[in-house]
């Protein structure tokens, strides 16, 4: 087939403290016109910089090539062009017009002082002889394409005012604007619901299908990568260990690391004592992604011994009728005032020992449900007891005291962290707070022996937040709840963000701490199979309301809504031998 990308040998190298550090080691990429090629790999293996390159972002100041080429072919060009060699004046040319991106955080890659279309606008009047009526009206008509609701409305918005998958589909009307020839896609789909991200996924097969353009698709999970890739390349400390088709990479994988991305993925189909991990394979400490599972799996006697146990017990908390309502902003004086139900009528029983699920697309009440627990946020109405306590007529004072035993693990470890602060200090405060340790001495002593069971070491006291990855943040933030002896303790979406690798640390992170400090946990996600793999019972909402709650394995197996179905089949099935 006619390529159209071409990268041969690619090595590049950026500028830190020490010197020049190698990043990619003589990558080599072919392209073909039409298709779609995935990039799999964990953070750190080089994927978003291989795109930084093709699109020549990075900074010429931190960043050099010392061999290699990327030869990009031109519609009505005999010769390639070397994107490498390219001037700035060519560069400007080529970007928006021939070759588009489709950033991972689109909040960021939008300006957010500017609206929606006239961000777009600018992108069609440099590359083409639109005016701006011409343009307005293309705008609208790609917003119409991309499934987007009310584009006129949306046209006028500003991104925060929109959803996180309507943010991400102004992003994909902006990069097929000027009808690229090859759009590079960077983890497209990071933190999106499972709905949506299918939503996305279709929308970007079908797009590439109708306009004929090729797809660069850049993602650490091989789950989505089936969902939309021709071929697959797998990228390891920024070397190409495996490359092919889809069903040869998920049915025959080669590497070791393929099969650990393949098998960290929490099953639907099984119950698994412990997730295998990339570390697993790449260290030989697993033989085949087989024999881990067989290894690790839970007998249905086992867990149903443990749950005749767990719920023969009086709860730990009970939630009765909780309702929350957030007023809206009046668009006229004397509009009557209009209420955002978020929680409607929610009640639960929580048992000691239990990790319980909490399930949804977004907007659903999860994260809202989950912090009116503990009053972070206050409830409109209802009852929350803990141990019997009421704690809804409690002082601020009194709750303050509560929340020693009561802890909540953010979806976001930097803005969580004050990065002012060492770890040593973020992990202490809360310990001085609650009077924990008689002096200094002993709360660091403790702390250090928090990060070490968190896989951390005693350097990391020393060290700001921003020193760390996505993961060891995470680490910290499990730490600081640890910290002060919880018995309840909220995960707030505290994995959605990780690669499927460090999710799976993760995860058995806490499932370890559980059994180790007898803890009760809320597991909040959108990921019906993370949920799975954590919880004994499963709730799942939608529009403030609990529409299903019961055993995790069953209503996995055996769903009992049409909503619930549309979650599980949303989620990235894989490959699967015929």
């Amino acid at each position: 087939m006619e390529s159209l990308l071409e990268i041969s040998k690619l090595s590049l190298e950026l500028r830190q403290d020490e010197g020049w550090k190698p990043i990619l080691h003589q990558v080599d990429l072919l392209l073909p016109k039409g298709q779609t090629l995935g990039i799999v790999g964990e953070s750190g293996s080089g994927k978003s910089v291989t795109a930084l390159s093709v699109m020549r972002l990075l900074n010429p100041d931190i960043a050099r090539y010392p061999e290699g080429q990327i030869l990009f072919h031109e519609e009505g060009k005999e010769q390639p062009i070397d994107l490498l060699k390219a001037s700035e004046k060519k560069l400007q040319q080529i970007r928006g017009r021939r070759i588009a991106m489709i950033f991972q955080e689109p909040m960021t890659s939008l300006n957010p002082v500017l609206r929606c279309g006239d961000q777009i606008m600018e992108q069609i009047l440099l590359h083409t002889n639109k005016t701006k009526e011409q343009a307005k009206a293309h705008i609208l008509d790609l917003f119409r394409e991309v499934m987007l609701p009310r584009p006129e409305q949306i046209f006028d918005s500003y991104p925060h005012e929109l959803s996180g998958g309507q943010k991400q589909r102004v992003m994909i009307a902006m990069a097929m604007s000027c009808q690229p020839d090859l759009l590079i896609a960077d983890e497209p789909t990071t933190a999106l619901d499972v709905t949506v991200q299918k939503g996305i996924l279709q929308l970007i097969r079908k797009l590439q299908q109708k306009h004929g353009m090729s797809v660069l698709f850049i993602t650490h999970d091989l789950g989505v990568v089936a969902e939309i890739a021709d071929q697959v390349m797998v990228l390891y400390k920024g070397n190409v260990v495996e490359c092919g088709g889809i069903r040869d990479i998920f049915l025959h994988p080669q590497h070791p690391y393929t099969q650990g991305l393949l098998a960290c993925r929490p099953s639907l189909n099984v119950r698994l004592r412990q997730l295998p991990t990339v570390d697993d394979f790449v260290q030989k400490r697993q033989t085949g992604v087989q024999e881990a599972m067989a290894n690790l799996c839970v007998s249905p006697e086992e867990r149903q011994s443990f749950h005749q146990r767990l719920y023969a017990e009086k709860p730990l908390i009970t939630l009765r009728n909780v309702c929350k309502q957030y007023p809206v902003r009046k668009r006229k004086l004397f509009e009557k005032r209009q209420y955002v139900h978020a929680l409607q009528d929610v009640s639960i029983d929580i048992y000691e020992g239990e990790t319980l699920g909490l399930v949804g697309e977004s907007g659903c009440g999860k994260t809202t449900l989950g912090r009116s627990m503990i009053r972070l946020i206050e409830p409109t109405s209802g009852v929350v007891t803990y141990k019997g306590v009421n704690l809804m007529e409690l002082s601020h004072s009194e709750m303050r005291k509560m929340r020693k035993d009561l802890q909540i693990i953010l979806q976001d470890p930097y803005s969580s962290l004050n990065q002012r602060l060492t770890i040593g200090d973020a992990l202490m405060e809360p310990m001085r707070v609650h009077g924990i340790g008689s002096s200094d001495k002993e709360r660091k002593s403790k702390v250090l022996a928090l990060l070490e069971r968190v896989s951390l070491n005693e350097s990391h006291f020393y060290r700001y937040p921003h020193e760390f990855s996505g993961g060891q943040r995470q680490r910290i933030s499990i730490a600081r709840a640890l910290a002060v002896n919880p018995r309840f303790i909220i995960c707030d979406e505290s994995v959605s963000a990780l690669d499927v690798s460090v999710q799976a640390q993760v995860l058995n992170l806490l499932n370890e701490l559980k059994q180790e400090y007898h803890f009760t946990y809320i597991f909040i996600s959108h990921d019906l199979s993370v949920v799975k793999f954590m919880s004994d019972r499963i709730v799942v909402m939608q529009s403030g309301r609990i529409v299903e709650l019961g055993d995790a394995d069953e209503l996995c197996l055996h769903p009992q809504t049409d909503y619930t179905r549309t979650l599980l089949e949303a989620i990235p099935k894989g490959i699967v031998a015929n």
